[in-house]
């Protein structure tokens, strides 16, 4: 059969570790497509050192390659949401099928991408956009498309867990080892996308949408950072039976879909409770499979390179199939931008328990009050530590509640932190067990 001639976009980290993988394994990569995988063309603006591209054709427009009659896979590899947009709907206009790695293209311009490329006839894959080299979008999408998913949670940042790893291993502060990460290069030099959230929620948005359903909605996706966690917020967790971890969460509830992202206390046992360093773990909770884990390299060059050629191989399989018959996008056949079957919950009516540390004076009455702010609203203790007073006689307390509406816990913090006797903000954590049953 007549090879498919790839285009790559971005030689740098993933790019040059796709160029690499597709050249070093290319016999066995064109045994398991039926036909030859070849590299017809490379734009980028600089090569990554590990990448030898003589005798390639290469420019520095990736534009070149969009318009390439002779390419027929575009390899969007550059990153960002205006280019990489602009990049993407030009192959895909020019009959191109298309793979990518880039989360945020797909959680915030996918619907759009994905109604050109079934304008059109063609293939748009991802799998290397969600966990790097872990293929959860094909098990949630193709493997476990027997199951009505009841819900998903993953760390998918290996920056965060690196962070909350080393805090708990070592008892150290978060700006400490925020420091670490990025002298070793696991942050970047401005880390709001890691340590905010921001990342992880590009691909819980992509994982809930695959898992229900549902348009992509990022927009509407709750997203918490962890900067304000202390050594003291491990410690404490530990000593409860938990480890903190920054995790991405959707649920299926009566009333729609939770999508969301913060700081979550999980019990010690769990799976995903020991998943430490830059490692990246999705546990899928499906009717009929039960629990399920995906575990492994969430990014890097050839981790997030196996899935990019992955997604080559199923484009070469497929390339000849009428797209009716395709996998669709995002698992389900129909999905529109009418996302009222089944909704975004709004965080104030998401339902957990909580973990929360305050500072107060060291009088009598104080904790009383506290309890009973907490039992106006409908919020019982399951557990209490009260420390020793510190220099400036303040006592940290830490609670431990069960479960409750947000909007309750939002009413009864802001209760709390007006108390003359509580000194600062109250931290507030929130609690999965993530248990069979949930």
């Amino acid at each position: 059969m007549k090879p498919v001639r790839v285009g790559i976009c971005g030689l740098g980290t993933v790019g040059g570790g796709t160029f690499n993988v597709l050249t070093r394994n290319a016999d066995d990569i064109s045994r398991r497509a039926g036909r030859p995988i070849v590299i017809e063309q490379v734009a980028h603006r600089s090569v990554h050192p590990d990448c030898d591209i003589t005798g390639i054709n290469a420019t520095s427009d990736v534009f070149e390659v969009a318009n390439n009659p002779n390419v027929d896979v575009l390899v969007e590899l550059i990153g960002g949401y205006d280019i990489a947009r602009e990049l993407v709907l030009t192959a895909i206009e020019n009959g191109k099928h298309v793979v990518t790695a880039n989360k945020a293209l797909i959680a915030v311009h996918g619907n759009e991408i994905f109604r050109a490329a079934h304008e059109k006839g063609v293939i748009v894959a991802f799998e290397a956009a969600v966990a790097g080299g872990i293929p959860v979008i094909k098990s949630l999408r193709e493997g476990l498309g027997a199951n009505r998913i009841e819900w998903v949670a993953g760390i998918i940042n290996g920056t965060g867990n690196y962070i909350l790893t080393h805090m708990r291993d070592e008892g150290r502060a978060f700006e400490d080892v925020l420091a670490e990460a990025q002298a070793l290069g696991y942050a970047e030099a401005d880390p709001t996308f890691d340590v905010e959230g921001i990342d992880a929620a590009h691909k819980l948005t992509i994982l809930a949408s695959i898992a229900y359903g549902v348009p992509l909605q990022f927009e509407k996706a709750y997203t918490e950072g962890i900067s304000r966690i202390t050594a003291e917020d491990v410690e404490q967790a530990d000593n409860l039976g938990y480890v903190i971890k920054h995790l991405g969460l959707s649920k299926r509830t009566d009333h729609g879909l939770e999508l969301r992202v913060h700081p979550t206390l999980i019990p010690k046992e769990r799976l995903l409770a020991n998943v430490h360093g830059v490692k990246n773990a999705i546990a899928v909770m499906g009717d009929a499979v039960g629990p399920t884990l995906y575990y492994g390299a969430g990014a890097g060059a050839e981790p997030t390179a196996s899935a990019v050629v992955a997604d080559l191989l199923d484009v070469a399989r497929d390339i000849s199939t009428d797209h009716r018959y395709r996998v669709p996008y995002l698992a389900f056949s129909g999905i529109d931008d009418d996302s009222s079957q089944l909704p975004i919950m709004p965080m104030e009516d998401i339902i957990t328990a909580y973990y929360l540390r305050l500072l107060a004076v060291d009088r009598p009455g104080v904790l009383a009050r506290v309890a009973t702010i907490l039992a106006e609203q409908g919020i019982s203790i399951e557990a209490l530590i009260q420390k020793e007073a510190t220099e400036g006689e303040l006592v940290p307390i830490i609670l431990l509640t069960h479960r409750t509406k947000e909007k309750q816990m939002n009413d009864a913090i802001r209760e709390i932190e007006s108390m003359a006797d509580i000194a600062g903000p109250v931290t507030r954590i929130r609690v999965e067990s993530l248990s069979e049953g949930e």
